[in-house]
């Protein structure tokens, strides 16, 4: 098992691009790896980060609308090419050569659209648990359930949109209602920060991430390497699916992860090994 050193280097930074100011960060040196993830930021990968750090140059970034990366227009919707264009330029920034890109759920879109959109950044790219709704044979059905999930938050039932967006991801929930994913009822006082970024990923980012239609052809035969992945854990459950059409569509088969949805938060030590493993294919 790796570890980190007693203390990691971080190294933060700002990068304006034309509507937006990027916020980044940078640890250790090596062969350039970027952790992204929507509606997930910096500190949710910052565990695996250092971990990687060792024999790495990990970058992780807050997508923009999100956290310390903020929008010009606070009401654009993000979608994957968006934030595939800013990934670009952030690693143009950062000038460590083409980088492999580990994405999870909505990172993962956009390290796919990255992969289409500008191949010359990156070697690889790793697609854990993709939520895309056109890769099924239901897309029309799972567009309508995600713009009912978008409106129940929009008319003020926050529980009720986190009950039905776990519903339509086939996350179970315990008796009582709720799973260990997210909080169906709000605390009394609750982070102004999480909030916002709550509503950003419901009001401008889960439409354009779920209906984002990867162009197969330019994945399965394009210079990047693609891999496909799914937590263990995750069976029978939304991303498990359509991680499973994906890689059938690109003619491979799912590259399986220690954990479920969000084993790399959960538990980093167990998940590092396993993404080493991966990234040494790449």
């Amino acid at each position: 098992m790796n570890h980190p050193p007693a203390e990691t280097t971080v190294t933060t930074g700002t990068l304006r691009v034309a509507d937006a100011t990027l916020h980044y960060e940078i640890r250790g040196e090596g062969p350039l790896v970027a952790l992204v993830g929507a509606p997930m930021d910096a500190t949710f990968f910052a565990p695996l980060a250092d971990l990687l750090a060792t024999d790495h140059t990990v970058l992780t970034t807050d997508p923009r609308g999100l956290n310390r990366s903020v929008q010009d227009d606070p009401e654009r919707d993000s979608t994957p090419r968006l934030r595939a264009d800013d990934l670009a330029l952030l690693l143009g920034h950062v000038d460590r050569g083409p980088a492999t890109v580990f994405g999870s759920s909505g990172g993962a879109v956009t390290a796919l659209a990255l992969a289409v959109a500008h191949p010359e950044r990156v070697r690889a790219v790793i697609a854990h648990e993709p939520p895309l709704n056109h890769v099924l044979d239901d897309p029309a059905a799972r567009d309508a359930a995600v713009e009912d999930i978008i409106a129940t938050y929009a008319s003020g039932d926050v529980g009720g949109a986190w009950v039905k967006f776990l519903v339509n991801a086939n996350i179970p929930l315990s008796p009582d209602g709720e799973s260990g994913e997210e909080p169906t009822e709000e605390p009394t006082e609750q982070d102004p920060q999480r909030v916002a970024d709550e509503r950003f990923w419901f009001l401008h980012e889960m439409r354009e991430t779920t209906r984002w239609r990867p162009d197969v052809a330019a994945l399965r035969d394009g210079p990047v390497r693609v891999v496909v992945g799914v937590g263990q854990d995750s069976a029978g459950q939304f991303c498990d699916l359509t991680s499973a059409a994906l890689a059938t569509a690109l003619g491979t088969e799912p590259t399986v992860f220690p954990g479920g949805h969000i084993a790399f938060v959960e538990d980093p030590e167990g998940f590092a090994p396993r993404l080493r493993e991966v990234l040494d294919g790449s």
